[in-house]
């Protein structure tokens, strides 16, 4: 059935509004009576508000701990607006955008630790930036410990830390780094005279003690030598900054620990890829420095199909059979030792049967 345009039209009723139309309305009516938006905390600091009237703190999303509020159940959202528009928010129950959350001064601490200088106001360099640390052998001396037997069983156990040698008013420091001496020093001396230092001071009756250090803070400070650089933060930089202020350490670009120990002067000791082993100087191992040549058993010794190579290989292995090598190309132990790493106190003997069994003999 058509309506009939001629016949008296009926009264329209009301438009009904749907729910999204009447929530969208809802939510105008208290924008317009909202006040500004809160500037940002620099912004605010320098740029006083210039209306007289106090404006209601602007929620954060950042809360540092939860209210009570955000403790108990939460209305449903038809509910929350409700209260939005019936009842004026609590200040008090808000953050300001002006106050960011802090970390507590005990959690800083854990992530950055400040380390205390077990030698303080000390003159070398090394030993001014290394960290307290209770020793984990001490009083040890010639008369009932061989210095080179402690060594090599420091290396057999790649051991982290450093050494610190005693005479009187004489010292010297020596930092190991998987069991190996990487970098030393004492009152005139750094690298490896200081390394014989702390050795000749042993052997008049020092008193010697091992400090032990995490892997971490003994790279950082395998790069201490007589002088500091220019510092230049990179990613990946690792070893010590030090500053009028005090020292940073750096492990791939992140501080690991800060410790106050100053220089008078900004600088940077930044630390080898991979330590390299100290060698004792020529006049403590003279014999590390000095060429052999390979004598026909030594050759033989070398030689895969010789009964003289089965008997080398099953003494010495393959260390020996390298080494054994290397001295036959002209390099000395203390040339071998850099380029493999190698430590001098395990080489020695090696060197010593050698010569003594007549694979080789001293030019």
């Amino acid at each position: 059935m058509t309506d009939d345009p001629n016949s008296p039209q009926k009264p329209k009723r009301p438009a009904i509004q749907r729910p999204e139309t009447l929530r969208a309305e809802t939510q105008r009516k208290p924008a317009q009576a909202r006040p500004e938006p809160v500037q940002p905390e620099t912004e605010q600091a320098a740029q006083p508000s210039a209306s007289p009237e106090p404006t209601a703190p602007r929620a954060s999303t950042i809360r540092v701990t939860p209210s009570p509020q955000a403790m108990s159940p939460q209305p449903s959202a038809p509910e929350a607006q409700a209260q939005n528009l019936s009842a004026p928010q609590d200040p008090a129950a808000q953050i300001p955008v002006t106050q960011p959350p802090t970390v507590p001064a005990e959690e800083l601490a854990e992530l950055v630790p400040e380390l205390t200088p077990m030698f303080p106001g000390a003159s070398p360099f090394l030993a001014r930036f290394l960290p307290h640390s209770p020793p984990t052998y001490a009083g040890l001396n010639e008369s009932f410990c061989d210095l080179h037997a402690f060594l090599k069983y420091l290396h057999e156990h790649s051991w982290y830390g450093y050494l610190y040698a005693v005479l009187g008013d004489q010292t010297a420091y020596v930092l190991l780094f998987e069991g190996r001496t990487v970098t030393a020093a004492a009152a005139s001396a750094t690298g490896e005279q200081a390394l014989g230092e702390l050795l000749n001071l042993y052997e008049q009756g020092a008193s010697l003690s091992a400090h032990p250090l995490s892997p971490v803070y003994a790279h950082v400070l395998s790069g201490i030598g007589s002088r500091a650089w220019k510092f230049n933060l990179t990613e990946d930089f690792t070893g010590l900054h030090a500053r009028p202020t005090g020292a940073i350490f750096y492990a791939r670009g992140e501080i690991v620990a800060t410790l106050p120990a100053t220089l008078p002067y900004e600088g940077a000791f930044p630390a080898p890829l991979r330590p390299q082993t100290l060698i004792l100087p020529r006049s403590l191992a003279g014999w590390a420095h000095h060429h052999y040549n390979l004598t026909l058993r030594g050759r033989d010794g070398m030689n895969a199909i010789t009964d003289v190579y089965q008997v080398f290989k099953n003494e010495y292995g393959a260390t020996g059979l390298a080494f054994i090598r290397a001295l036959g190309e002209k390099l000395t132990p203390a040339e071998y030792a850099m380029r493999s790493d190698a430590a001098l106190h395990d080489l020695e003997p090696m060197v010593h049967s050698f010569l003594k069994t007549g694979y080789i003999r001293e030019v």
